[in-house]
Order: structure tokens, then sequence, then C-alpha cells
């Protein structure tokens, strides 16, 4: 599954087929169709699969973080880390920036995993900043789903200058973004 993964991130999930996986992995056709089925359950499962390697590299090094706004910051740094340095796991950047791109204006169960995996991390991360207004990190009056909402699309910006632009101060950029979003970052 981590080469679908691979493959899907630099080519789409629509470019993940049976055909080419058996080829790239030195299978049988019938052998990858006999476990998968058929194409949409090996995109689904490949979904899976990269929701799992995505939860591994940033949610599991911020989980233990102190609630509140030191892990939503330990949180942003990860996912900038994963950004910048997960080629291994998705040489072609964030599989669901590219799959939300792919499947944002079709129907179906593509679709609905995407807008589900999606989601579930939009609401993980309005849970870390409604955490973060609760200890006092942010504002009282902080809207804990605009700052998801913007913490995405300053995501979908990291990948786009990372992949599209090769931004070598992307990452840096973002940073000082999140300054903005969040406030300064505590010295070191």
């Amino acid at each position: 599954m981590e080469h679908g993964v691979a493959l899907a991130s630099v080519e789409g999930l629509e470019g993940l087929t049976l055909g080419r996986l058996a080829t790239d992995l030195g299978m049988s056709k019938a052998g990858v169709l006999g476990h998968f089925g058929t194409k949409e359950a090996l995109q689904l499962a490949t979904l899976e699969t990269g929701a799992a390697a995505f939860r591994r590299l940033v949610w599991e090094p911020a989980r233990d973080a102190e609630p509140g706004l030191p892990r939503l910051r330990a949180i942003c740094e990860a996912w900038i880390t994963y950004m910048e340095t997960a080629r291994d796991t998705f040489p072609g950047g964030c599989l669901f920036t590219t799959a939300s791109v792919e499947f944002d204006a079709r129907d179906g169960a593509l679709r609905d995993a995407v807008a589900r995996l999606s989601g579930l991390w939009r609401r993980r991360l309005a849970l870390e900043a409604r955490a973060a207004v609760a200890a006092g990190d942010l504002p009282d009056d902080t809207d804990p789903e605009q700052i998801a909402y913007e913490l995405v699309g300053l995501y979908m910006a990291l990948n786009q200058e990372i992949q599209l632009f090769g931004a070598p101060d992307a990452g840096d950029r973002t940073r000082r973004a999140l300054d903005r979003l969040l406030g300064p970052r505590p010295s070191d």
C-alpha cells in the first residue's frame, strides 16, 4: 500500500490503477485485483493508508505536547516538517491536497472519503484551537473553526509552494503566517 500512496501523491488517485500497481510491484494484475477487487477499493485503501501515514508523521509527534497552544503549535511544526521532508512517503506532496483538488467537484465514494478524512483533520484542528482558547493561550473571541479553516489554507499553500514552485523558503513563510494567526512563537 505504501507504493500506492506514493504513486497517488504524484499522479493522483485516478492515476493509481490495478495494472499500474501490479506492474510497479512485479505482480500480476489478477493478484492485485484479487486483493482489492476494484480500482475504487484500491483507491479507498490508498486513502486510508495515506491517512495513517499522515497521523504518524503529523499528529503522533505532537499529541503529547501540552494541550492548548503548545500542542497546536507542535501540530503545525510537524505539519511543516511533513511537507518539507516526507518525500519517501509522499513524493508528490500532500496526498490529501492532491485528492481534494482531484475529487472536490465529483460525486461518489472517493469524494466522500476525501471529505470525511479532511473533515476529521479540520475538526481536530478546531478542537486544539478550542483548547488553546480555554487555556487562555488565544483570546476568548477566537473562532476555533476559523483557525482550522486558515490553517488548512496555509498548508494547501505550503504544498503548492513546495511542489509547484520549489520555494526553499516556504516553511519559513508558513511559520511567519502562523505567528500572525496564532501569535508569536515562544522564545526557545
